[in-house]
């Protein structure tokens, strides 16, 4: 080897390090390693940015378009609760999240299913108060492997399919043939994950901590006649399991019904009433068949989109001071709705419309997003602040953003277009049916994701470029000599650690000419070595840069460099001992 690939390892250990410090952007870092490899010329411009027009970049950057359609309608809360149903406890969770998975990683590429359930999980992860933590890299793991049991389940089996054709001359497999060793791979992951997830993975704060210590609102909320909720229990309508919040009483037909069990029945026009802290509130005005219970919500003149929830402290010098709300025409002057009233820290008897304000009085309020800087320095108020996060939803889109997430999944498996032309045309029609808009889809794009898999995608090429991947590889299956099984295990051994570092892709081709080579030295049949090499390029379980879904779901779970170690180093090994034993008894030697 010459100095480029020496600098290419140096720039890719140094690179490792930093990641695993935690101390800077992975973006920056890795981006920062593309830059030296390209200054000192072993990428060429195009090589370095070619990551940036992948087509698995794109369709990423694509899908988040789909994905905002599915938040901005609701309908990602659809899914939570029609698929992933009530966890127990987190291995129950991890487990029903699975069953879905298990469905559509097959017949989907991993990445658009890892970026639909993302959101959704969150969604469900915050209803029922787990640790998010122990749910993102098990969704990143349980897809890679459920998408062994089928041709179609990823890009790496229609590469070593495609290899084994062309370089070997053999028929390839069929559509459901990986599913003999896939089936048990994705067993064994789901296992090692649902056993011992809750002890190696980080744990998120508790419930408890999250809510400590903030501002609580009571604030009233209307069941919707013949809404989603009508006819509901309380447990059912999962009113039971809201994060920072609690349905203290129910108000029907002038009756109070306060200890309110769960298993009461609610009815529309039932006013409910909730305590809780101001995030939680924001995700109460977006679930679906809950409408606020004042009306001057509906009388704003603020596209549903366009709207903000905002805190505001009453000024002594504002007008408002020693007047109602009805009387000061809060709606009309300011063009917001008063959700809550706070005053000494406790919730200010009567309805909104006849509370007389006071100066210090915090309200709770939903308004136009430019509300924010309109009022920041004015004399009416104090402070004002945003409440971060807050999306609303417009649910009546739902079902069309739900359709068009059907389309998507016929389209990808059925319809002969490829993801990204599938993922195209979902996310050209969630703008063009109004689930979403512009301006919302290009803020939804996680940019740093994108770069990171980019930039991951360059220091690939020059792996293979400096001939640091095929030294690694030869070596490694020079150190052993010995049998087939021997061979077989070395070759696992030899493509698992490379695929740590190396795009799976990449790494299966680099990986196929030796197990080829391996195969024919001993007079074997090419096929298991082709399948050992196909499971062990998807065996990207110890780094975050490994795979790009484990790099999508980092920011999401809060993720170090190191928790992908501490978690995925032994499902390699356990994964690579299920292989070898089985694959020459699927397919013999």
């Amino acid at each position: 080897m010459g100095w480029e690939a020496g600098l290419t390892i140096t720039v890719i250990v140094v690179c490792l390090v930093l990641l695993a410090s935690n101390r800077f952007a992975a973006d920056t870092v890795l981006f920062g390693g593309v830059t030296l490899l390209l200054v000192s010329g072993i990428l060429t411009p195009a090589q370095a940015l070619a990551g940036l027009a992948n087509e698995g970049v794109v369709t990423i950057g694509v899908l988040y378009v789909v994905v905002a359609g599915l938040q901005a309608t609701g309908g990602m809360g659809w899914m939570a609760d029609a698929v992933l149903g009530t966890p127990r406890s987190i291995p129950h969770a991890q487990w029903r999240m699975g069953l879905p998975i298990l469905a559509l990683s097959p017949f989907l590429n991993n990445t658009p299913v890892v970026a639909m359930f993302i959101p959704a999980v969150a969604i469900w992860a915050r209803r029922f108060r787990l640790p998010i933590s122990q749910l993102m890299i098990p969704l990143a793991y349980m897809t890679t492997a459920a998408g062994l049991c089928t041709l179609a389940g990823s890009s790496t089996n229609l590469v070593v399919n495609g290899l084994l054709r062309d370089k070997a001359g053999l028929p390839g497999f069929s559509l459901w043939e990986l599913l003999w060793i896939g089936l048990p791979v994705t067993a064994t992951v789901y296992l090692y994950t649902i056993l011992w997830g809750i002890r190696l993975l980080p744990h998120s704060a508790e419930p408890s901590a999250l809510f400590a210590n903030v501002r609580e609102y009571t604030v009233e909320m209307v069941v919707e006649q013949g809404g989603a909720l009508h006819g509901k229990t309380v447990e059912a309508a999962k009113l039971r399991q809201l994060p920072g919040l609690f349905l203290v009483e129910i108000q029907r037909q002038g009756e109070v019904l306060p200890a309110v069990s769960s298993q009461q029945i609610l009815a529309g026009g039932d006013r409910l009433i909730f305590t809780g802290n101001v995030e939680s509130v924001a995700d109460l005005r977006n679930m679906r068949g809950l409408l606020p219970a004042t009306d001057q919500v509906f009388k704003l003149d603020a596209p549903v989109r366009e709207r903000a929830i905002l805190e505001a402290v009453v000024a002594e010098a504002s007008p408002l001071v020693g007047m109602t709300v009805r009387r000061g025409q809060f709606r009309t002057v300011y063009n917001a709705a008063i959700l809550a009233i706070v005053r000494n820290g406790a919730k200010v008897p009567g309805k909104i419309g006849n509370i007389v304000l006071r100066a210090g009085d915090l309200l709770l309020l939903e308004a136009h997003s430019s509300f924010l800087e309109q009022q920041r320095h004015s004399r009416d108020f104090l402070l004002v602040r945003s409440v971060e996060n807050y999306q609303p939803v417009f649910h009546r889109r739902a079902p069309v953003a739900l359709a068009i997430l059907l389309a998507f999944i016929l389209l990808a498996t059925l319809g002969g277009l490829s993801t990204l032309e599938s993922a195209l045309i979902a996310a050209g029609m969630m703008l063009v049916t109004g689930c979403v808009n512009s301006t919302a889809a290009r803020r939804t794009v996680e940019w740093p994701i994108l770069l990171v898999i980019a930039a991951s995608i360059a220091l690939g090429t020059a792996m293979e470029k400096t001939g640091v991947a095929r030294f690694m590889a030869d070596q490694l299956i020079s150190a052993l000599h010995g049998g087939p099984w021997v061979t077989l295990a070395t070759l696992y051994l030899t493509t698992a650690l490379l695929t740590q570092m190396v795009t799976n892709n990449a790494t299966a081709v680099l990986m196929f000419p030796i197990a080829l080579s391996a195969a024919n030295t001993l007079h074997l049949s090419p096929v298991p070595f082709a399948v050992v090499v196909l499971v062990a390029a998807s065996s990207s379980f110890v780094t975050s840069i490994g795979y790009q879904t484990n790099l999508m779901v980092q920011g999401a779970g809060g993720y170090r460099f190191l928790d992908y170690v501490r978690f995925g180093w032994p499902l390699p090994i356990l994964v690579g001992s299920v292989t070898v034993a089985l694959v020459p008894r699927i397919w013999p030697f």
